[in-house]
C-alpha cells in the first residue's frame, strides 16, 4: 500500500503540477517586473519595518477582523513550523542536499504567488451576517470567476479545492511530528506526547480567530528569532564547513546525489520533486491556505496585504527552511539515516551540544501548536464559506468542529505508531493533501491574473511612484465596492457630457 500510495504522490508531483507553479510563478514575475527582487526593500519597508515604527496596528480607514501584523502571524504560525523543522529535514534525508536548491527556486516564485493569492483573497473577501469580512479562494472562485466572468461550473474547482484543503484535516503531519520530537528528547512515549498536544490545541482555539491572531502577534515572532538565532550559532561555530555544503546543495540539485553513509542516494526528479512539494508544504505559497486569514486583515489595499505574503515567503523559505538545511548538512547528519524532526533535532545536539536539543524540542511543540491553531482557521473559513446561507446550521456545525478539531491529529499518530510506519512516510501523506489544492488554485489565479495586474498598477502608482491615478486607470481596490465604484464613474461621466 504504501509503495502504491508512494506512486501516487510521484505522479500527483510529477511534471504538470512542477510547470504551472514555476510557469504561472515566472508569469507573474516578468509582469510585474521582478517585484520580490527589485523592490524586495519596499516589501520589508511596509511590512516589518512599519510594524518595528508604528506598532501592531492596521492601515488607517482599513477593515477586518484582525490587523495585518496579526493576520501574518497567523499564518506564519500555520507555515513556520513542523514544515519547517521536519519537512525540509525530511527532503535532506531522502533526496539531499540538493533539496534546498528547488525549495530556493520554488520560494522565489513563491513570493510573487503568495501575494498575488492574498490580494485576490483580500479583493474578493465578503461580510457574513455579523458584518465579519471573510475571504480566500473559494470565495475569488465563486465572485471571480462565477459572478464576474460568468462561469457556472466555478463550483467544481471550489470543490475540487475545499475537499482537498480538508484532506489535510483527516491526513495531517502537525501532531505527529510533535510528538515524534518530544520523543526524542525527552523520551516521552509519543501517544502520551499527542495527547498533551491536542489539549494545548483545545486551550488555544477557544478564542477563535480573534484569539489565535493575538496569540500569533505575541509568541511567533519571539519563536522565530529564537530559533534563527540558536541556527546562525551552529553556522558560526561550523563555517570551514559552510563552503563543502554550498558545493554539496549546487552539486547535488542537478547532478542528483550518490548513496552515503544512511543515505540511499536521489535522482535529478526525485530531488526537484522532493525540493518543490516540501517548499509549497512549509510556506504555503499557492496553496491557497495563507489567503484565508489575509482576507480578515485591516487593510486599505489587497496589495499591501499581499506584500505581508510575500515577507512571509522570505522568512519561511529563504531564512528558516535554509538554517535548518543549512545545519544539517554542516553538522553532516544529512547522511544519517534520520528523518523529520528527529534529524534537525540530531543536527543542533550535534552542533550545540545534548541541552540544545530539549530547548529546541520546546520549539518545535509551540511551532506545531501554532501551525494546527493557524490552520484550524483556515477550515473555519471554508466551512464559514460552505454554509453562509444557512447561519443556525452554520452556528452548530462551528461548535462541533471546534471539538473535533484535534481528533484526526492524534488518530494519524496512533495508527502510524500501531502500525510501526517510518517517519518518511508520514511526509508521504503531507505531499498528497498539499498536491490537489495547489494545482487548482494556481489555475484558478492564472484564470484571474488579469484583476490582480490592475490591482498591482494602481499601488505602485500610488504608493511607489507615489503619482495620481489616471481616470482612464482607476478601478475599485475592493469587489464589494465594484457596484458603487461604477455607479459614480458614469454619474461622473454623464456629468461631463
Amino acid at each position: 500500500m504504501l509503495k502504491f500510495f508512494e506512486a501516487l504522490v510521484n505522479f500527483l508531483w510529477g511534471l504538470p503540477i512542477i510547470v504551472i507553479i514555476l510557469g504561472t510563478g515566472f508569469y507573474f514575475t516578468f509582469k510585474t517586473g521582478f517585484f520580490q527582487v527589485v523592490h524586495l526593500r519596499h516589501i520589508f519597508s511596509e511590512t516589518i519595518m512599519k510594524i518595528i515604527k508604528k506598532g501592531n496596528k492596521g492601515e488607517e480607514g482599513g477593515e477586518g477582523l484582525i490587523t495585518p501584523f496579526e493576520a501574518v502571524s497567523t499564518a506564519i504560525g500555520g507555515s513556520v513550523g513542523v514544515g519547517n523543522i521536519g519537512g525540509v529535514a525530511t527532503a535532506m534525508a531522502v533526496g539531499g542536499p540538493g533539496s534546498l536548491f528547488w525549495l530556493w527556486i520554488a520560494a522565489f516564485v513563491g513570493m510573487i504567488l503568495k501575494m498575488a493569492e492574498v490580494a485576490l483573497g483580500v479583493y474578493y473577501r465578503e461580510r457574513d451576517e455579523k458584518g465579519e469580512l471573510y475571504g480566500g479562494p473559494t470565495y475569488y472562485m465563486e465572485k471571480g470567476l462565477g459572478e464576474e466572468k460568468g462561469h457556472k461550473w466555478w463550483i467544481i474547482p471550489a470543490v475540487i479545492f475545499g475537499g482537498g484543503i480538508f484532506s489535510t484535516f483527516f491526513i495531517t503531519v502537525q501532531n505527529y511530528t510533535v510528538s515524534e520530537a518530544m520523543n526524542s528528547a525527552f523520551g516521552i512515549p509519543i501517544i502520551y506526547a499527542s495527547i498533551a498536544y491536542i489539549v494545548c490545541n483545545y486551550i488555544i482555539i477557544i478564542g477563535g480567530i480573534k484569539g489565535l491572531g493575538k496569540l500569533a502577534g505575541k509568541l511567533v515572532p519571539f519563536m522565530c528569532l529564537f530559533y534563527i538565532l540558536a541556527a546562525l550559532y551552529i553556522i558560526i561555530v561550523n563555517i570551514e564547513n559552510l563552503p563543502t555544503a554550498i558545493k554539496l546543495i549546487f552539486d547535488g540539485a542537478f547532478n542528483g546525489t550518490a548513496a552515503v553513509g544512511g543515505f540511499a542516494g536521489a535522482s535529478f526528479r526525485f530531488i526537484v520533486r522532493q525540493g518543490m512539494s516540501k517548499s509549497v508544504f512549509s510556506n504555503e505559497a499557492g496553496w491557497g491556505s495563507s489567503p484565508m486569514i489575509h482576507a480578515s486583515a485591516q487593510t486599505d489595499h489587497p496589495i499591501k496585504q499581499g506584500l505581508w505574503g510575500a515577507f512571509e515567503v522570505f522568512v519561511d523559505t529563504m531564512v528558516v527552511c535554509t538554517l535548518t538545511c543549512f545545519i544539517i548538512i554542516i553538522t553532516g547528519v544529512w547522511s544519517s539515516g534520520k528523518t523529520g524532526a528527529d534529524l534537525t533535532l540530531s543536527a543542533f545536539e550535534t552542533g550545540m551540544g545534548p541541552a540544545s536539543k530539549i530547548v529546541i524540542a520546546v520549539g518545535i511543540f509551540l511551532f506545531g501548536v501554532t501551525t494546527s491553531s493557524g490552520w484550524y482557521a483556515y477550515y473555519e473559513i471554508i466551512l464559514r464559506h460552505l454554509m453562509k446561507k444557512s447561519p443556525r446550521l452554520k452556528d452548530g456545525i462551528l461548535k462541533f468542529y471546534k471539538i473535533f478539531y484535534p481528533v484526526p491529529g492524534f488518530a494519524m499518530v496512533a495508527i502510524v505508531t500501531l502500525k510501526g510506519m517510518p517517519g518518511q512516510a508520514v511526509w508521504l501523506f503531507a505531499d498528497f493533501t498539499t498536491a490537489v489544492p495547489t494545482f487548482v488554485n494556481i489555475a484558478v489565479m492564472l484564470a484571474l491574473s488579469g484583476t490582480f495586474f490592475k490591482l498591482f498598477k494602481d499601488y505602485k502608482t500610488r504608493y511607489i511612484l507615489k503619482q495620481e491615478v489616471k481616470p482612464e486607470d482607476e478601478i475599485a481596490v475592493f469587489y464589494n465596492e465594484k457596484e458603487k465604484f461604477e455607479a459614480a464613474q458614469r454619474e461622473k461621466l454623464n456629468k461631463n457630457r
